[in-house]
């Protein structure tokens, strides 16, 4: 998950003032932010509440409710293993355990360049157990399956 900016309140107000006016919600702004950056670090509060005339703590309210959004740094690979009922039906819950021993990282943390987050459906719960490594989603995964995608 490399080729972002780096972080500068400049830069940042750049992308800001940048953005069509359907652009300038506070939503689509912060995920421009991010997606420029790779995180919203909390420098950023004030220069977004600045730029659409909002308070600090109406931009950190929307930055802490929605679960995409970062507020450090990228890993180099973010795996999201789904744990909803059609995956656990198919071992996912044997996969997170293994997966969590394979990285020695538990779900919700980050351990080296490696982040476990838990979801409850990707949608292919045909092929479950289902998981997303940085924005690719795999079906019938198994650890092995899971560090081939961390690795490419």
């Amino acid at each position: 998950m490399s080729g972002h900016a780096p972080w500068s309140a400049t830069a940042a107000r750049e992308v800001l003032d940048g953005l069509p006016p359907h652009g300038r919600l506070m939503l689509p702004a912060l995920q421009s932010l991010q997606s420029v950056f790779g995180y919203i670090p909390d420098e950023a509060l004030d220069v977004v509440a600045d730029v659409l005339n909002v308070s600090r703590a109406e931009v950190y309210g929307v930055l802490t409710f929605y679960h995409d959004l970062r507020r450090t740094p990228p890993p180099k690979a973010e795996v999201r293993l789904c744990v909803a009922e059609a995956c656990q039906a198919q071992g996912s819950r044997a996969l997170v355990t293994e997966v969590e021993q394979a990285y020695g990282v538990a779900l919700g943390e980050i351990g080296g360049d490696v982040e476990l987050k838990e979801v409850f459906c990707l949608g292919d719960c045909a092929l479950g157990p289902a998981a997303m490594i940085n924005g690719r989603l795999l079906g019938r995964c198994t650890v092995e399956s899971v560090r081939l995608a961390v690795m490419a």
